[in-house]
């Protein structure tokens, strides 16, 4: 168990944290803040790469899941642990291409296009508002305070895993099936 003047400590760390995402994903979208490459040096492959990590973070939150109501605590701490560590990966990959590609457009028509931009915005909010959530429910975990841990997971879980599946299906709409 976390003494509560360290938990008051981690989670004022995990607003500045939140803060700072939140700073930087506003800059990477504006022109002057983009960073300009080496010749020849291209990060186009990262919208796969963390497409995949997002799909490797949903099969880590339905084992996270499937482990806890087994009643194998240590085993959904690895899973969500693992997810933890794979949202990071995917933050700072998703940041390092945005920062340094140009954006892409979507090519889609049709019936689809409204629901792709469904997908979009719905999967770029709930990133953004669950992002203190989640990290703030892993702090009650880790520090112990299950009651707390369990009222705060029945609405950071759902909006975690829309964002971890969605991101890949906007991938998909995007990138592999761009005029779809």
């Amino acid at each position: 168990m976390i003494a509560e003047a360290q938990v008051r400590q981690w989670r004022v760390l995990v607003w500045v944290v939140t803060g700072v995402v939140w700073a930087l994903v506003g800059l990477m979208r504006r022109p002057e803040c983009h960073i300009a490459l080496p010749a020849g040096v291209s990060l186009d492959f990262l919208p796969g790469v963390y497409s995949l990590i997002n799909c490797l973070v949903s099969v880590c939150l339905v084992l996270a899941v499937l482990a806890v109501k087994r009643g194998n605590i240590e085993r959904h701490r690895r899973y969500i642990t693992a997810a933890m560590a794979l949202s990071g990966l995917f933050l700072l990959s998703y940041v390092a291409y945005h920062f340094t590609s140009n954006e892409t457009k979507y090519l889609g028509t049709g019936w689809v296009r409204p629901v792709y931009f469904f997908l979009l915005i719905t999967h770029v909010v709930l990133a953004a508002v669950s992002l203190p959530f989640i990290l703030l429910a892993y702090l009650s975990g880790w520090a112990g305070q299950r009651a707390a841990h369990r009222r705060m997971v029945k609405f950071v879980f759902p909006m975690w895993f829309y964002v971890a599946v969605s991101g890949p299906v906007v991938y998909l709409m995007l990138h592999v099936f761009p005029a779809f």
